[in-house]
């Protein structure tokens, strides 16, 4: 049977892919046997690390007066995609407050739990926040991940060709390769699932979608320009930041430069 061009196979996996997007799950999981309910310590809210590691300080909040500065009505009504820029850096005080729009902690409550900048179920927040940085004052090209509780940057390592490893896992969209800096966000799903369980999963989407809006908005506020990318090859950019792509994978990203 064809239906407006889809066979009848097609039809039922859109029916069974929809289910994500509904929360009927949540009558079916047993909430009282989640990991939580079990009585099992939270996982870490921030992704652990050698103490041995480069970490680089960034601005605080409270000092940087004159940035992102901006009236709420006029960073969303001047909100869109940019994908072209022009080949100037952005400050380490400008990352510092784009950090700090998306991921930033406003209070840490107890070891698994924080208030940060953005909503979460539960206050789970199971994302971590990679950069690929190109062209951001002081700082080497390379890897790094920021430690949301410590307000710094980690750095990972670098690659050569990092500019066009980084398109290439972005599927050959070029702007990643030509922006001061690319957010990749992953997921550590356990981090959700030690609360809600099966349940888990459409909230950590979601979340994607509330971190890169205020991305969005804070870029307006520095005159700079983003570009949200849902379509990357998944193997490819978990390889470039070497992680698992199990226990902790890529779901979301997108890059940021000067206005074109």
């Amino acid at each position: 049977m064809i239906i407006k061009g889809m066979n009848f196979m097609d039809k039922e996996l859109l029916k069974a892919y929809r289910l994500f997007l509904k929360d009927s799950i949540r009558k079916v999981v047993d909430f009282s046997l989640t990991d939580q309910n079990r009585g099992i310590t939270p996982p870490p809210i921030e992704k652990p690390y050698s103490g041995e590691a480069l970490r680089i300080d960034l601005p605080r909040r409270e000092r940087l007066r004159e940035i992102g500065r901006i009236d709420l009505a006029a960073a969303i009504g001047q909100r869109e995609s940019r994908r072209t820029y022009v080949r100037k850096p952005l400050s380490l005080e400008e990352l510092s407050f784009l950090l700090w729009a998306t991921q930033g902690i406003k209070e840490k409550l107890d070891p698994g739990h924080a208030l940060r900048t953005v909503p979460s179920a539960g206050c789970r927040h199971a994302l971590e926040t990679y950069l690929v940085i190109l062209n951001v004052s002081g700082m080497e090209q390379g890897i790094y991940r920021y430690l949301p509780l410590e307000h710094q940057l980690i750095f990972e390592f670098t690659e050569e060709n990092l500019e066009r490893k980084i398109v290439r896992a972005a599927l050959d969209q070029p702007y990643p390769g030509e922006a001061a800096v690319t957010f990749i966000w992953t997921a550590i799903p356990y981090r959700m699932e030690w609360r809600y369980g099966l349940a888990a999963h459409k909230v950590i989407a979601i979340e994607a979608g509330h971190v890169c809006q205020n991305l969005y908005l804070a870029c307006e506020a520095i005159g700079a320009g983003t570009c949200a990318i849902g379509a990357y090859d998944q193997s490819g950019m978990d390889k470039l930041l070497r992680i698992d792509g199990e226990e902790e994978f890529t779901i979301y990203l997108a890059s940021v430069g000067r206005k074109g």
